[in-house]
């Protein structure tokens, strides 16, 4: 038996933190600055009532129980793994699982030594509420895809709070979800789950896995207990025209972290270069055509042309929709082209291929170091902007991708080209005549 569970006598107000209680002595983890800042948990008071009076219930950051005073006891369950979690006497008190993500519970409440009240958490026709973080692009685009899926496993009503113009983007694909503004919460919420890797990696209050193990968007299968397979967003384009009519390929080559980049100087300048001889216009569609930190400043690749800046991402939708392919690095823009359907190529040296979506002309380089940011034992820092955990500083500072060669991004381009059928130069013929 495991005392996965905190109780609190003096207050019912929730705390963000999460706590364990064993043998009667509270222990506190408290997310560090970094998560506070993705992600609020602030599920509100416990307010949902049960036919015993005074005691509350909700699942709404994990499993939350409001005891009245008297002789009670309670007890949490992991149906799924038959796990007794909780086990403890409470009087007054406010008592909550360790766990926050989604687990198979079910709850006992003793009185005076007599089983009086259990509930087994039942998601069908509740109001449940999936939560994103806000101001990241990729990660959500990875996520969101789940969100469906629980609706359709539990036949539950979905709410899902994220920004305006993301809900915009699934709304016309996902006519069942409900979208909700960030930091708002549906009525008579039955259950919430909050979507994010949280950091340290080794967090297991708010995720059951370490997201370096098992990739960026598998983690979140893990913590809404489904089947954990790659699923694709769907992302549907408006019916405005056609803004570029030749043929095209679009690029990104703008990333948060430099050891996103493909840090290889002249790479960018000779696969734009390629690309244009094989007829293709190249479209830069990063929102800034500079960005970097300290001693690192990124331009926008030379001879793309300029379709940078703050564009509605419904516009970077319909741009991706009609290019033959995109060509990109370990960021939002990727997963942004992914949900389009379109072919991708992914250049990368500090991720392995499983921490993305698959792609068969994923680019990485296994001569030189690689991998940190998928190796469990090198933690992310996010405030770092030239994070490199095993050369920084050094001579082989980034040295990931800055040995993918041109060359090699010529042969996925090739590649790519015939499997697909695409002969931009034969395309344009055809329309001027």
């Amino acid at each position: 038996m495991n005392n996965e569970g905190t109780i609190s006598a003096a207050t019912l107000t929730n705390n963000p933190a999460a706590a364990s209680t064993a043998n009667n002595k509270q222990v506190t983890a408290t997310p560090n600055e970094a998560q506070r800042r993705y992600v609020n948990f602030d599920p509100g008071p416990v307010t949902r009532k049960t036919e015993i009076p005074g005691l509350l219930l909700d699942f709404n950051y994990g499993v939350r129980l409001v005891v009245p005073q008297g002789n009670y006891h309670v007890r949490f369950m992991d149906k799924d793994t038959s796990t007794i979690l909780y086990d403890a006497n409470a009087n007054g008190a406010f008592v909550t699982s360790t766990k926050k993500y989604y687990i198979n519970f079910r709850v006992e409440v003793f009185k005076d030594g007599q089983l009086i009240y259990t509930h087994d958490l039942t998601l069908k026709d509740k109001n449940v509420h999936i939560r994103y973080p806000v101001g990241t692009l990729g990660d959500i685009m990875a996520w969101f895809p789940y969100a469906e899926e629980f609706r359709k496993k539990h036949q539950c009503n979905v709410y899902c709070s994220m920004s305006e113009e993301l809900a915009g983007l699934f709304k016309p694909a996902y006519p069942h979800i409900n979208f909700i503004k960030p930091d708002t919460a549906p009525p008579d919420c039955y259950a919430t789950y909050y979507m994010g890797i949280f950091f340290p990696a080794t967090d297991r209050i708010h995720q059951p896995v370490d997201h370096r193990i098992v990739g960026l968007q598998k983690t979140i299968p893990y913590l809404l207990g489904l089947d954990v397979v790659e699923r694709r967003p769907i992302l549907t384009p408006s019916d405005k025209p056609r803004e570029v009519k030749e043929p095209y390929v679009c690029i990104a080559a703008q990333a948060t972290s430099q050891a996103k980049y493909w840090n290889n100087p002249q790479g960018w300048i000779e696969v734009v270069a390629y690309l244009k001889a094989k007829g293709y216009r190249v479209l830069c569609i990063d929102k800034e055509k500079c960005h970097g930190a300290g001693r690192y400043w990124n331009l926008i690749p030379y001879g793309a042309e300029d379709f940078t800046g703050g564009r509605p991402l419904q516009d970077r939708v319909d741009m991706l929709s009609h290019a033959d392919f995109f060509v990109g690095l370990p960021s939002g823009l990727s997963w942004l082209a992914w949900g389009t359907g379109i072919p991708i190529i992914m250049i990368s040296g500090f991720s392995l291929p499983h921490s993305e979506f698959y792609t068969p002309y994923r680019i990485i380089n296994f001569h030189v170091c690689n991998g940190c940011w998928t190796d469990s034992s090198e933690e992310f820092c996010h405030s770092n902007f030239t994070w490199c955990p095993r050369h920084e500083h050094t001579e082989r500072e980034f040295e990931c991708s800055r040995f993918i060669s041109a060359g090699q991004v010529f042969q996925s381009i090739d590649r790519l080209m015939a499997d697909h059928h695409l002969d931009p130069k034969t395309k344009q013929q055809g329309r001027n005549k």
